[in-house]
């Protein structure tokens, strides 16, 4: 009986002397980590930690303008993405699509958004909700005004050369032709080159592509009424101005100096557009020409209503007259509108010019 209560003393030894070896293999390893601590003495400077940068990519969503469903998602955009880079990758999911074609709206009834736009900009959170709409078959600026401007240069010099299939040839050989009409034509033929020259060299198209239906349109609109025109300036019963030579060559002179103020002042446009110096509004340069700035802010308008003025004046026939009138009404519309956008960008430089002609317009 008295050697049982010291069972237990017998069984807490062992966890005593367990205890004691724990806590020596304690110190053994706080030792261990000290020697090491004083031999790396030199070398307290943790390393480097791997910083990984976080790129943040958007998600485009394509909704379709008309029923507002799903078309496609075009994921992993990074933040330096532009609206063509979109466009790229909707080509590649929907191949019916190219790029050109594409009209993307950040709201059902807004402006259709430029290619040049980041769509960080755009981005409220990491997705990106844009209205889609098929603007159809495109082509591009310069193919667009090389079709309106050669149309008329041909079509004219058909009528010059006075066609049996147009004329009777009879009338052709008995009329004699005045001076004007060759005058007329060579007038015409060197607006239409002039026109084509600085599409070719000149003008600066910004945004590269317009629908396929305006072209048509336009072609048909300058192709219809060249035609118009050429056959009643040609035709072998045309008479000649009232007042002659001195109303002829009055203005022929207006309409050569006309078509010189339009090409200096589209050179002086696509060089102020061309340097990529800090906006400022066009001023004139000692070239008397570009000094209609001074007076109006869009000087070229001015000038090409004057050269149809001059070459109405100077054929003196109402089909001349009749697209003279269309063509004021027309570039009146095209300086208005451009002429509002000056006003926002250049106030104090635009506020006290008018838009086309000096009081009138």
């Amino acid at each position: 009986k008295r050697q049982k209560p010291s069972a237990p003393e017998h069984k807490r030894d062992p966890t005593a002397h367990g205890g004691a070896l724990s806590m020596s293999h304690n110190d053994t390893r706080s030792f261990f980590n000290f020697s090491q601590l004083v031999l790396s003495a030199g070398q307290l400077k943790s390393p480097p930690v791997l910083k990984h940068s976080k790129i943040t990519y958007f998600e485009v969503e394509i909704l379709d303008v008309q029923s507002k469903k799903q078309i496609c998602i075009v994921d992993k955009l990074p933040p330096s993405s532009t609206l063509l880079d979109v466009k790229h990758k909707f080509h590649k999911a929907c191949p019916q699509w190219y790029p050109s074609r594409v009209g993307l709206q950040l709201e059902r009834n807004g402006p259709y958004l430029k290619d040049s736009i980041n769509i960080q900009s755009l981005a409220v959170s990491s997705i990106i909700t844009l209205y889609f709409t098929d603007l159809g078959q495109q082509v591009s600026w310069t193919t667009f005004f090389l079709a309106e401007y050669t149309g008329p240069l041909l079509i004219y010099l058909l009528f010059y050369i006075r066609l049996s299939t147009i004329y009777d040839q009879v009338e052709n050989l008995k009329n004699f032709r005045h001076p004007v009409v060759h005058l007329a034509c060579l007038c015409h033929c060197l607006h239409y080159i002039r026109h084509l020259l600085e599409t070719l060299f000149v003008h600066k198209f910004s945004e590269g592509h317009t629908p396929l239906k305006n072209m048509i349109k336009g072609c048909a609109f300058y192709w219809g009424f060249t035609s118009w025109i050429a056959y009643y300036v040609n035709h072998p019963w045309y008479t000649p101005p009232s007042f002659g030579q001195r109303q002829v060559s009055f203005a022929a002179l207006a309409f050569l100096m006309c078509e010189a103020g339009n090409h200096f002042i589209n050179v002086t446009l696509a060089h102020q557009n061309h340097s990529g110096s800090k906006a400022c509004f066009p001023s004139p340069t000692y070239n008397p020409f570009t000094w209609l700035f001074l007076l109006v802010s869009c000087p070229n308008y001015t000038y090409e209503v004057g050269s149809w003025i001059s070459f109405t004046v100077m054929t003196q026939t109402l089909p001349v007259g009749i697209f003279a009138f269309l063509m004021v009404i027309q570039m009146s519309l095209w300086a208005q509108k451009k002429h509002k956008l000056y006003l926002k960008r250049f106030y104090p430089e635009v506020r006290r010019k008018a838009a086309m002609i000096p009081i009138i317009f």
